[in-house]
């Protein structure tokens, strides 16, 4: 009996001292976090979808509070989400124009017609780093839908006429996953515009202009008439491609009007652009 109760005082006085170092040492190395954190994670969406170029919601939320407001922006919840962070940690907001996914391609089946066929994975990734594609155009999509796949709030479908992936801008977040998951990179995050209007050339072909135009009907060949007709210095040219500022661009559709082949669109009827 005494050796049982020795035993079962040393094993106590063993748990309890080993109870105090854990005390002691969680007190000595303990992190300070703040609980600021915890509210501004919790008034995010939480889609963890890494358009804000953190991992995920919680990393944010820690540069929210850490960190410049005005740098930072929630793609999914916009500028309201940022607002209710900005009254948690008690600082001014900085609204951020919208932006939405923008494919620069519009080199349809009809527009860009097949040279060769290819069958192997149905991986857009794949098909890039084993070949130029199937079409004389090595810049256009592959239409093996990849970013559709990398979409997680199901804002991009494939054509089965186009073979293009179409945007839905009404559930479009401008999170980047298709921008990030295109091998050729073919999207591009544009400011979404006053009521939707936007100028853009969708195409990303790079040759000079004859060999453009024989791979695709629609390609850009550099021509340089949108940017001698554009008033606002919105348009520039580099390597046989034309691009234009959408921070510059008055939405004004002049160069849609004067391009030749028809490179530049446009998300709007040119006469209401002028009305």
């Amino acid at each position: 009996m005494t050796t049982t109760l020795s035993a079962i005082l040393i094993l106590g006085a063993i748990g309890f001292a080993l109870a105090a170092i854990l005390f002691l040492v969680s007190k000595r190395f303990a992190v300070y976090e703040d609980p600021r954190i915890d509210q501004v994670e919790q008034s995010l969406p939480g889609a963890n979808c890494g358009g804000c170029g953190f991992p995920g919601c919680r990393n944010f939320a820690e540069a929210c509070v850490k960190g410049d407001l005005s740098t930072l922006r929630c793609p999914v919840g916009g500028n309201d989400t940022m607002k209710t962070v900005a009254t948690i940690l008690g600082r001014e907001a900085v609204e951020s124009a919208p932006k939405v996914a923008v494919l620069l391609c519009n080199g349809a089946c009809d527009k860009r017609p097949k040279t060769n066929q290819y069958n192997g994975a149905t991986s857009c990734s794949i098909e890039a780093l084993t070949y130029a594609g199937d079409t004389a155009c090595q810049y256009g999509c592959l239409g093996q839908g990849e970013c559709a796949d990398a979409c997680t709030f199901d804002a991009l479908h494939m054509d089965p006429l186009t073979g293009l992936p179409v945007v839905d801008e009404a559930v479009c977040t401008a999170c980047g996953a298709c921008v990030k998951a295109c091998p050729r990179g073919l999207f591009e995050l544009r400011l979404k515009g006053d009521e939707a209007k936007r100028v853009y050339v969708a195409c990303k072909n790079k040759d000079k202009g004859a060999v453009a135009r024989k791979a695709c009907n629609v390609a850009c060949i550099a021509c340089s008439k949108c940017q001698q007709a554009c008033q606002f210095d919105a348009i520039t040219i580099t390597d046989n491609l034309a691009y234009i500022n959408d921070e510059a661009c008055t939405v004004c559709g002049t160069c849609v009007s004067v391009c030749p082949t028809g490179s530049i669109l446009s998300t709007f009827t040119i006469e209401s652009a002028q009305a």
